[in-house]
């Protein structure tokens, strides 16, 4: 059976003689596992909504100044910065770790993360200028419906009943009206996963996301239970996690790194 997050490959067939049929695989034979050499997530920079919903949490607002779609919302000027800093990391890998593969949300913020970093890592010489990124809809931010562009104490004074049944059912179940629950969220990642993994086998990729897109990939890479899942910290703008093929699955080398955004 394949590993979470994997898909098969048919086995190699041995050469035979023209005229003939190949011989068929024994039984017994495990089917070829086929992984990215290397698998590293990261969330988008700081965006101009994080920002503002920082702002409002601190100060209880009801709202936030905010009228385009949640995937229009660009990155704040520190945001771009640490896309600058991700870059740089990027380019400061081990030749045989760093990507040379990019699959990306294509929510503004992810893509401009993704093409801000590799501008820097490809003019720091170790990437290819023309690295294509690919932008896959599996990967854009938790739709949060109803409660969409809504601070926590609007959340409260405007969805009592909501922000109740969202206590009760706890994040990884609570589906708020016309949104999607992290498990939904893990269902679409569990799909990509499939992809990126066959059509990536053997190659370093980078994944650029979201927080809760970056947490469904742990959730499904390494198996957690619910308590694990929501015990973790949140994940950083523009932290690193990176995992390693091995073993036939891909095991966790470090998890939601900031020490390359630290102000030089």
């Amino acid at each position: 059976m394949a590993e979470l997050g994997t898909t098969l490959n048919g086995q190699h067939q041995p050469a035979h003689a023209p005229g003939t049929p190949p011989a068929a695989p024994p039984a017994d034979a495990a089917p070829a596992i086929r992984l990215p050499s290397v698998l590293i997530a990261t969330r988008h920079g700081e965006s101009t909504a994080n920002v503002e919903f920082q702002l409002a949490e601190a100060s209880g607002a009801l709202s936030v100044p905010i009228s385009c779609r949640d995937a229009d919302i660009p990155l704040s000027l520190h945001g771009r910065q640490q896309a600058q800093a991700l870059g740089r990391w990027w380019a400061g890998l081990p030749s045989a770790d760093r990507p040379r593969s990019v699959w990306c949300s294509p929510y503004v913020r992810t893509a401009e993360t993704a093409r801000i970093a590799l501008a820097q890592a490809a003019g720091l010489g170790a990437v290819p200028v023309s690295l294509a990124v690919r932008h896959d809809e599996r990967l854009r931010d938790r739709e949060l419906g109803v409660l969409e562009m809504l601070p926590r104490a609007a959340i409260e004074a405007k969805h009592p009943e909501e922000a109740a049944r969202r206590r009760k059912m706890g994040e990884l179940y609570y589906r708020p009206p016309g949104g999607e629950s992290w498990a939904d969220v893990a269902l679409r990642v569990r799909s990509l996963l499939r992809d990126l993994c066959a059509e990536e086998a053997g190659r370093p990729v980078l994944v650029v996301a979201h927080d809760c897109t970056v947490l469904m990939l742990r959730y499904a890479l390494d198996r957690l239970t619910e308590e694990q899942l929501t015990a973790l910290e949140p994940v950083q703008n523009c932290s690193t996690s990176l995992w390693r093929a091995e073993g036939g699955r891909l095991r966790p080398a470090h998890w939601n790194e900031t020490g390359h955004l630290a102000v030089g």
